[in-house]
């Protein structure tokens, strides 16, 4: 079966705890990003997102492997479950955008 749905988690300041969403899709692939506050509210968009079909998930490099393990017992076996993850070279950048 080929990949024709795909879902990605982010979070971010400002989100609503149900998910804010946007589509993007062709007539053969559909990729559905949706937006919370907190990696705690991804588990319930991740559950709702497999019901829907997606057939593979990413969350954003926020979640960490707590959350991301969190949301893999979440939607099971049946979906894989990715997390983005920077490298060292990232750091600074990173520490930058993300300092108080």
């Amino acid at each position: 079966m080929a990949l024709s749905k795909f879902g990605f988690i982010v979070t971010g300041a400002g989100f609503e705890p149900a998910g804010q969403r946007v589509v993007l899709s062709t007539d053969v692939f559909e990729m559905i990003a949706v937006g919370v506050p907190a990696a705690a509210d991804a588990v319930a968009v991740a559950r709702q997102l497999a019901s829907e079909g997606v057939q593979l998930l990413e969350l954003c490099g926020g979640f960490g492997p707590v959350w991301t393990a969190r949301v893999i017992e979440a939607v099971g076996p049946g979906v894989p479950v990715g997390a983005v993850g920077y490298g060292p070279e990232s750091i600074d950048a990173m520490y930058a955008l993300f300092k108080a």
